[in-house]
């Protein structure tokens, strides 16, 4: 199976990236699926134009990007809150392409305050069915991310990697039954 996590976050350095590349880390070491990461602060995607329906139709310099996103069997998107919303980069991201139906997809969301990204959490909840996905219903919102996460991606609270490895453990459940 082939897993996307989208580091939704435009900016540089970015704290939702630091949490997404340690649970690519993760999920990397404890299945055998490959684990991609796709990292919105090193894209620059136009505003949707036009949706790409095959990797072929989209512009050749997006054609690496189109690849993977129509390779991909699974979405982990990880997002920060911005003003209460989710990344719009992430969304600009998703617009570009066809609806991903019947894959599975799981949310996190984090920021450097106590709530961890909850009102961003609350519309991708909204998001995925749109893009005829199938939500797990386990997700994970890192509150205080800066103080989780190091700018490596290294865990600076252990305590937190078993909501990680819960996280992972409900998300490969829900992606192995539909794909498997």
């Amino acid at each position: 199976m082939n897993i996307e996590i989208i580091a939704g976050s435009p900016r540089h350095p970015s704290l939702n990236a630091r949490v997404a590349r340690y649970v690519h880390r993760h999920l990397q070491s404890i299945s055998s699926h490959q684990v991609g990461l796709i990292e919105m602060n090193s894209q620059t995607l136009p505003f949707i134009e036009k949706v790409w329906t095959s990797a072929d139709k989209a512009p050749e310099e997006f054609r690496p990007l189109a690849e993977r996103m129509f390779a991909a069997d699974a979405f982990i998107i990880s997002s920060p809150e911005y003003n209460g919303g989710y990344s719009p980069a992430m969304k600009n991201l998703f617009d570009h392409f066809p609806k991903q139906a019947r894959k599975p997809f799981g949310i996190i969301t984090s920021s450097d305050g106590a709530m961890g990204g909850m009102r961003a959490a609350q519309q991708l909840l909204q998001l995925v069915p749109a893009l005829f996905g199938i939500l797990s219903p386990f997700m994970l919102l890192v509150p205080q991310a800066d103080k989780k996460f190091d700018e490596q991606s290294q865990l600076l609270a252990p305590e937190f990697h078993k909501n990680v490895e819960d996280f992972c453990r409900e998300f490969l459940w829900l992606a192995e039954k539909i794909k498997g």
